[in-house]
């Protein structure tokens, strides 16, 4: 018989079986026969359609769960993902979900995914979608709300993602109090890393949830409200309009600010840093058909020049060392991502720095370098790192590093009871370097720290454990990163750089820290599985040509 003859008589038998298994089901639900159920073996998916209803199929320990088929956060096809154990991580951001509840695990995202009824008969797998679900792609956990009477109050300062995790995971554990969010920002929590990677973008479109979304679940959100002291003997914070408030417990959550150039000419106008909304609706509006300077050649500068190429008349990208990424992701990357801004016409000028912006009239007019070199510009553009936003802390007992970083424990606490921190502010113990304590500005990583503020507030003891991942995206392309690379010794490439499509191992003491990847997925989400369930990824298994360890 032939193949085509074969899948011609199983699609005739599963027209049969859907038949008889719509006989007796419920009115509402539709059931279909998706596959047999030798065609999955323990620890493999499979995308499967009930009508037009993408569906992931997963088997784990010989039981069969089905699933939303799209990660929550862009809608990445979860079947090209990592499968580990009973969770699937994304391949293109690294967010995860258990197989069998479909909840989100780990992030970035926020929403969980829909689960359906699985059922095995005859050797055969039906899968029963709801009707009135057949297009819901993702789902918001259960939530509470307050409870007149509770007078608790769990204060969050800072609009970033580990606040809004923070809320969402208090109002999922059945908290009853009062939780206020307070943001100098104008708007809600957004996606922030779209900012540097889409500068041209609605604001609408960049919020993480709408308005109505914080009434709903009693979520009190203050904009435009900064918080200029804390005392933490009297549990009180005071706002910048002189207003103060009481707390139970504290949530300090206030990110980073842009470091801003500290040359002279550095106040003029057209100097400016990309920080939030309407920092790149600036840049943006400022940069079409004008010359361009990039100041900092790494990942918001890298993503700023590249989004930037193809609108400004120039872009000139100035970077202290030989190559961009050159300390955090080696040489060869580095090299490369600077041919691909070249070929659309970016200048680069490296081993080089600002030593003096002159304006005319108030505006900038030219750029000075170290080398001597002077640079037209009408707008330049400064991604040279960030600074803790702690200051509001001075004279309050809360402890901060030497990097004014607010240093908590491996459950967010600072020294203070009742007080915790989380994002991009703190500096935390990881759990993958044995608790070593780093400061980590991942976007993803300050959701997990969010969630466990939350339920440690709660006494619910929680460990943060999250594996950093993180990606970067130049000219379409996107260059996906997970683990902790500092201090590593040595580089082991699969695939071939020069070429645009490698996997990249970074090796200390003889084993793997951190991984990244072009064109290679899902091959570091399955390294951030690993190093998530506690395996040691060895120099030998990045060394060896056989990747089957990698299930590539």
């Amino acid at each position: 018989m032939s193949r085509l003859d074969s899948l011609s008589d199983r699609k005739t038998d599963m027209s049969q079986d859907q038949s008889e298994a719509s006989i007796g089901q419920d009115h509402n639900e539709v059931t279909e026969m998706v596959c047999l159920e030798s065609d999955l073996q323990d620890g493999q998916m499979k995308e499967v359609k009930v009508e037009e209803q993408k569906i992931l199929l997963v088997r784990t320990q010989g039981q069969y769960s089905a699933m939303g088929s799209r990660c929550s956060h862009y809608g990445a096809p979860l079947i090209k993902g990592a499968l580990f154990g009973d969770r699937v991580r994304c391949p293109f951001h690294g967010a995860c979900y258990n197989v069998k509840s479909g909840d989100i695990e780990d992030y970035p995202g926020l929403d969980c995914l829909p689960t359906y009824k699985v059922k095995v008969e005859d050797g055969k797998v039906y899968v029963s979608v709801n009707k009135k679900s057949m297009k819901v792609e993702k789902r918001v956990k259960d939530m509470s709300c307050r409870v007149p009477g509770v007078n608790h109050i769990i204060l969050l300062i800072g609009g970033g993602p580990a606040s809004l995790l923070c809320a969402e995971t208090l109002r999922q554990n059945c908290y009853e109090g009062r939780i206020i969010i307070v943001t100098k920002d104008i708007l809600p929590p957004i996606d922030k890393p779209k900012l540097s990677k889409a500068m041209d973008v609605d604001n609408a479109s960049l919020l993480l949830r709408p308005m109505d979304f914080f009434q709903q679940h009693d979520i009190e959100l203050w904009t435009e409200k900064k918080v200029v002291s804390v005392n933490t003997e009297e549990k009180t914070v005071k706002m910048n309009d002189g207003s103060m408030q009481q707390y139970n417990q504290l949530l300090i959550s206030t990110g980073c600010r842009a470091r801003p150039l500290s040359c002279p000419g550095s106040d003029l106008e057209g100097v400016k840093t990309l920080q939030n909304y309407d920092d790149v609706k600036e840049i943006h509006q400022s940069c079409v058909e004008k010359k361009a300077v990039v100041v900092g050649a790494s990942f918001i500068g890298m993503e700023a020049a590249s989004y930037l190429s193809d609108k400004a008349a120039s872009v000139a990208m100035i970077g202290h060392s030989s190559y961009p990424y050159q300390s955090s992701l080696g040489s060869d990357i580095g090299k490369m991502t600077m041919q691909m801004l070249e070929e659309k016409k970016v200048t680069f000028y490296m081993n080089d720095e600002v030593v003096e912006i002159r304006g005319q009239n108030g505006k900038v007019k030219e750029l000075v370098l170290k080398s001597g070199t002077v640079l037209e510009t009408d707008v330049v553009i400064a991604g040279v790192g960030g600074i803790p936003n702690s200051d509001f802390l001075k004279g309050s007992l809360v402890k901060v590093d030497s990097k004014k970083a607010v240093i908590v424990d491996k459950f967010m606490r600072t020294n203070i009871p009742d007080v915790f921190g989380a994002g991009d502010v703190t500096s935390f113990p990881l759990a993958i370097r044995k608790d070593q304590h780093v400061s980590i500005r991942h976007w993803q990583m300050a959701f997990a720290h969010g969630r466990a503020a939350a339920l440690n507030m709660l006494q619910k003891e929680t460990e943060i454990n999250s594996v950093p991942f993180f990606w970067t995206v130049l000219l379409g392309k996107s260059i996906r990163y997970t683990g902790y690379g500092e201090g590593y010794t040595e580089i082991i490439y699969k695939g071939k750089v020069e070429e645009r499509k490698f996997l990249a191992f970074y090796i200390k003491d003889d084993q793997v820290v951190a991984a990244a990847s072009l064109m290679f997925d899902p091959a570091v989400a399955r390294v951030a599985e690993m190093m998530s369930n506690g395996l040691v990824i060895t120099k030998a298994q990045a060394q060896s040509d056989d990747l089957s360890w990698l299930q590539m």
